[in-house]
Formats: C-alpha cells, structure tokens, sequence
C-alpha cells in the first residue's frame, strides 16, 4: 500500500454525507485535529470516509480500512461522531480533554494507520449518559474569544468524546440559551431536577404572584406546555417533577403543604399532569423524574406514586455516596438506590457539588476515586443503568474524575468476587483491590496521555494522594472536606463573631447558625475548637503535599511542569492557602473570646477622664487580646489573597480570565471578610483614637509608655498598621534566634 493509503496527514479528506450539523461540527473538529498534529506537507494521505450502515447498532461504529480509504461505519449521527473522535484519539493522540487539560502536541509529517486496520466499538453500558453543567460560574463569565457559544461549544465536544450522548446545558438561562447548541451538536436534552419539562420558573415569569400551583395552575401549566413546544424538534428526555423557585423543597414557598402526605399528593399529581401533557404531544417521549433530596425522602415513604415507564432517577449526596443530601442541618443519609431493581433507574452523581457547607466545587472531589467507583458498582448492581447525569461544573478543576466515569459508563460493572469467597484471600482477588487495580490503570493511563509516559509515574502518586490528604469532618465514609469547608467555614465564624459578639462575656457568644450542621454547639468558642480539630491538621497535611507537589516539579521539564501547575497544583494551593487562612481565622476569633478576669464593665466614669486614653484597657485583667486578634486577622487575609492570586497565576493562553469569577467557594471574598474582620477588632481594641497600637509599633510615634503628646503621625491603616506588627514580629523572632 502507497504512504497515501496507510498516512494520515494534514492532505487527508474527509468524505461522506454530512447530512446533519452534528456531523458537520464533529468532522471540522477532526479536521481541526488532523491541522493541530500535523505539518503541512506534500504527502497524500489516506481520506476518511462516512458510510451509513443500518445492521450497526446504534451509537456505534466500525473503522477500517477498505478500498482505499479509512471508512467509519455507522447507522445514526452519534455512532459516526464517536468513531470521528476515536480516529482523533487512536491515530492523532488527541484526548478527550485536550482542551481543559491544555494538552500540547508535538507535529508530525502523517500518522501511520496499520494496512489490516479493523475496529468494532460495542455499546455502551449505560443507555443514556451525559453531564450537567451546573454551577458553571467560571464558564459563563470566561471570554474565550468573541464567540460567547465557544467555551458551550468545547464543554459539549468534551462530552461526546467521552462517549456521551445527553446534557443538562447549563443552569437556569444558560439552559435555555445553549441547549439549541447541544441539540444541533447531536445531544439528547434533559433537565434541572428544579425546572420540570425545562420550563422557565414561576418567579421568573411571574415575579408578583405568589408561588403556588393551588392559587395558580393555569399560569403553571401554561408555562409547562410553552416548554414542550419550545422543544418539539429536540430530542428530549423530559423530566418531571415539582420543586420550588430554586433549589429547594416547594413548600418553602407553599407553607399550606405542612405534611409529608399533602406534599407528596401533590407532587405525584402534577407528575402525572406533566407526563399525560408530554405523551400527548409525542406519545414515544421518554421521561425521567428527579428522586432528589426531600422528593426521595418522600418517595422512600410510599408517599410519591409515578407511572410505569418513567426512569427514577436516584441521586448521591454531592460526595458520592449514594445517600440523601444534607440540607441544612437536616441530614438523614436515606439509601438512595432502588431496593428491587425493577423499572427503568439512573442517577444523578456529582463529580463537583456546591453546598456551602463542605463540598467541593473549585477543586476535586475530596473522596477517593476507588470510593466513586465502588458507588458505582453498586449502581450497576441495582440495574441504575438507563440514565446518568454527572454533575460537571467548570469541567477543567474535574477532568480527571469525569474521564473515570466517562470510562466507566463504556465498560461496565466490575466483576468483584463476594466476600465469602475463599478465593478472596488472595490479594489479587480482594474486592478493594480490584478496584484499585481498575483505578490504577486508569490513573496511570491518564497521567501518561496528559503529562508523557518519563513524568507519569511520579505524578501519578500526586493524584493519588489528593484523597488522602483530604480532611475528615464527620463520622461517615465519605465526611470529607472540599474547599467550601474552608472558605465558608471562615467566614460563617466570622460574620457569627461579628454579628453576636457578647462584649460583656466573650466566651459566652452564641453560636453561628449556619454551622450548627457541623457542630451542634451554644456557642461560638465551642463551634470554632471543633473547626480547628480538623483545620489544624489539614493545614499541616496540605502543606506537606504542596512541597511534595514542589519536589515534583523540580525534577520534571519545564513544559509538563507548567501543564501540572495549570492543571493540578494549583488545587493543592487553593485548599493548602484556604486552610491556613481558616485557621488564623480561628486564631484570630480565639483572642476575641476571652473572659475578663476581673468586671471592668463597670469602671468608674470619672476614673476613665482621668486615664490617658492611648492606655485605657491596657491594666484589665484577661479579657479580649484584640492585638493578636488583629495580627492574626491579617494572616488570615494574607493567606486568602496568596491563594487568589496563585490561582490567577495559573491562567494561560485562551484559559487567562477562566477563575476570575470564583464566587461560590470565593477564596477572594474569604480575604474580604477577613480585612473586616481586621477593621472590627481594630475598633474593638485601637479605638475611638486608632492611634494606641500606631505608638506600639511606629518609630517616632511616640512610644507605648510616654503619652505626652496623642499624636505625632498621620494615622495608618489597618494594612500599613499591619505591615509594621509584622515587621515587628519578624525583628523578635531573629533576635531569638540569634539569642539560641
């Protein structure tokens, strides 16, 4: 065969039908591939030929190489996009997440495709499988370009290179704007679990009228039925359901359903309004209904009743574990998989969840990857194989546990031996280690393909380590914390601090509310010990993996180590600088909650008029060291806006600007509040004159113990303020070292 026939280079063609948009996009994708890897050259080479054949099954191909040319072979669009994006993968090298993981290519002349070339994909393991991009705060507000659809545009091509086939296309609007987008690109729609059929909220539509379908089903119904025609010439997988105007139960907008049985009268009553609505317009519609938070609860009950042939779709808790999510302080862990694997089952699994409490949304998923997959075996054990939505996010902070999954929905359940098995006492076939090996291999695979085979061992134990390192906040399996455990856990103490400060007995300060889901505790220095069992180790751990990370990339090229940094270290900073701005939160907090020794609450007046004021508060005994408060305060703060910034560092080429909008976990907001805090204790112990501590620590103004004189400098502050305690501090510690 001539070099024409067994090359692909940058002369290849791609031929056939591009009888729909789908496949137009998805071979200029390829095409685009084909320029990224290859030199211009005067080498013919071989064409790819789409070639339409029924007997194949759906979603599925069949390459080889015949008469010529390399032909793909499929029956529907998707069969023919995911055989174009195996050519990409087999022959150009180019990886599902290229793009997010900022995959560098090394160009060729052409790509040798063998003579007896022959490949048969085989179905897919779950029917139907996609993301849903949700909490898509980084995406939405990220300017790749002049074209707002691109960055959609590269979310839903990562998607079907992964073998998916359906997608939630964003939150809210963005679901509206761009599911035209992932229709045209060859996606099956589906839906929020808060926004039935995808219809637009009640609040939006009717912001003065009061959320309830009792007072208003015509308006309810009305909009349901404009969502079912907006949608007629997509391909839907319609879901149903009722839940509030949000992401919460609708009887927080409808307090007369005060019993688990009205609500569920309700609910199960509009799903059947909604499904006899949709089968009407199209009677072989497929649907789906969200057993989600309190509808699973109820459903758990007997309480929520469906018909026959709509998928139920279980949902994990944001951590992996398929049980109900906490809400609130509300957490009753419900089973939540089918307990007789009859009817049709799927999931909704978060591989990025947003709780502001101690998921994690910016960074990876804090439980192992062997966690998630042996949660998944059992999802497969039940038969929950019809639907899986995988809670995406931004994509990039998540490449590599979407790539796992994605991974897993193509192969299937693991085969685990059962535990009575005698043969279980070897190692090889120990269920954990089954799974393990299956992690292995993969996460050895992905290191290799994304940072090259010299680098990929070392950085693969980096990966594997990100679990471990991860701190446990509770009594379950999966209690591990994200980056919001850190960030809000910091600012919920603070604003607690602020907003109840018992300034006559500080010990006393009642406790946060919004932290009674962590540490059902009276008070403010209870919740703040328990935050700092877990902080203060996490903080010595990151730290610890960072320098890890660090001897990493002292020893690998300079290339891969910026791809590492951009894709992986920068996760490590983000929770090792949160976790250290948490705990000189605490620290700072701490000072604050000491009790006077003595009651200086009733000093006598005319004894006030005749203290300096510089030094009132400086004799009483104990009480609130509002100075290390300050210092401490500002650490903290430091600590927040180091991690911001070496998060922005890590932006390059088309990805600068992606982490600008970080407003969910917000590292930046965690600096803010903390500059407040700085300012508060500031008041609390510098004030009304904010000159006292300026003469403790400024030259020339004016000494901590002669007052002659209040002030002989401008005021600082509290930054400059700062930066002298500092400069202080630093000249104490030297001199003690130099003392040893």
């Amino acid at each position: 065969m001539s070099d024409r026939k067994i090359l692909i280079t940058s002369n290849s063609w791609i031929l056939g039908d591009l009888r729909s948009p789908a496949l137009e996009m998805a071979a200029a994708s390829l095409g685009r591939d084909i320029l990224n890897t290859c030199n211009r050259t005067n080498k013919e080479g071989i064409d790819i030929r789409l070639l339409a054949k029924k007997s194949i099954e759906p979603d599925c191909f069949v390459i080889e190489v015949k008469g010529g040319e390399l032909m793909v072979e499929a029956s529907n669009d998707l069969g023919f996009i995911y055989g174009m994006y195996h050519i990409s993968k087999s022959f150009l090298g180019v990886d599902e997440f290229w793009f997010w993981n900022e995959q560098s290519f090394d160009k060729r002349d052409g790509y040798q495709v063998p003579e007896d070339y022959h490949y048969q994909s085989e179905p897919f393991k779950v029917k139907f499988r996609g993301w849903f991009v949700n909490d898509e705060v980084l995406i939405d507000e990220w300017n790749l370009g002049e074209d707002k659809e691109k960055a959609w545009e590269m979310a839903f091509e990562t998607l079907l290179r992964c073998g998916g086939n359906m997608t939630i296309p964003g939150t809210d609007t963005n679901a509206h704007i761009y599911c035209e987008l992932a229709s045209k690109m060859g996606l099956w729609i589906t839906h929020h679990h808060a926004e039935p059929l995808g219809a637009e909220m009640f609040a939006r539509a009717y912001p003065d009228l009061e959320a309830s379908y009792d007072k208003y089903p015509k308006l309810f119904e009305k909009l349901w039925k404009e969502a079912i025609i907006k949608q007629k010439n997509y391909k839907v997988i319609w879901n149903l359901g009722f839940r509030g105007q949000g992401d919460r139960p609708f009887w927080a907008d409808d307090k007369a359903y005060d019993t688990d049985e009205k609500r569920g009268k309700l609910i199960s009553s509009l799903i059947r309004k909604q499904y006899d609505m949709v089968k009407k317009a199209d009677k072989d519609a497929i649907c789906c209904s969200n057993l989600y938070g309190e509808t699973m609860e109820l459903y758990q009950k007997g309480l929520i009743d469906l018909p026959e042939d709509v998928i139920f779709i279980w949902a994990d808790n944001g951590f992996g574990k398929m049980v109900s999510r906490r809400q609130g302080n509300h957490n009753p862990r419900v089973y939540a998989l089918p307990k007789e694997a009859k009817g049709r089952h799927g999931i909704y699994y978060h591989a990025s969840f947003y709780d502001l409490q101690a998921a994690a949304q910016m960074t990876m998923l804090p439980n192992s990857p062997e966690f998630v997959i042996k949660e998944l075996n059992q999802v497969f054990d039940k038969n929950a194989d019809d639907f899986w939505i995988i809670n995406c996010s931004n994509i990039k902070p998540h490449a590599f546990l979407l790539g796992l999954i994605a991974d897993y929905w193509k192969r299937g359940r693991l085969e685990i031996p059962k535990q009575s098995s005698a043969k279980n006492k070897e190692k090889k076939e120990n269920p954990d280690n089954v799974i393990a090996a299956y992690v292995d291999d993969y996460r050895n695979s992905y290191c290799i393909r994304y940072y090259g085979k010299k680098y990929s061992e070392v950085i693969a134990e980096l990966y594997k380590l990100w679990p471990k390192y991860a701190p446990s906040y509770g009594p379950n399996e999966d209690d591990h914390a994200g980056e919001q455990f850190f960030n809000h856990g910091a600012r919920v103490l603070t604003t607690g601090f602020i907003s109840s400060f018992n300034t006559q007995k500080p010990s006393a300060t009642r406790a946060a509310d919004e932290w009674l889901w962590f540490s059902n505790k009276k008070t403010l220095m209870k919740q703040i010990e328990d935050y700092k069992k877990v902080i203060e180790p996490a903080t010595r751990g990151y730290q610890e993996y960072l320098l890890k990370c660090r001897e990493v990339s002292s020893e690998i090229s300079r290339a891969v180590n910026r791809t590492l940094e951009d894709t992986f270290i920068w996760q490590v900073e983000y929770n090792y600088y949160s976790c250290l701005g948490a705990l000189h939160t605490c620290n700072a907090l701490e000072a604050c909650l000491i009790d006077f020794k003595k009651d200086t609450a009733d000093v006598d007046k005319a004894e006030d008029k005749v203290i300096d004021c510089i030094s009132q508060g400086e004799d009483a005994e104990g009480g609130p060291d509002y100075l290390k408060a300050f210092y401490e305060a500002g650490l903290a703060a430091k600590a927040f806006k180091e991690g911001y910034d070496r998060m922005r560092s890590h932006e390059h080429g088309v990805f600068k600007g992606f982490f600008d909008n970080d407003c969910e976990a917000d590292i930046r907001q965690s600096y803010y509040v903390l500059k407040g805090l700085m300012s508060y204790v500031r008041f609390q112990g510098d004030g009304p004159h904010f000159y006292k501590w300026q003469r403790m620590f400024q030259e020339g103004a004016g000494g901590n113990k002669v007052h002659l004189i209040l002030r002989v400098k401008k005021h600082l502050n509290d930054e400059e303020l700062w930066e002298l305690i500092i400069e202080y501090a630093d000249k104490i510690r030297k001199k003690k070292l130099k003392n040893i």
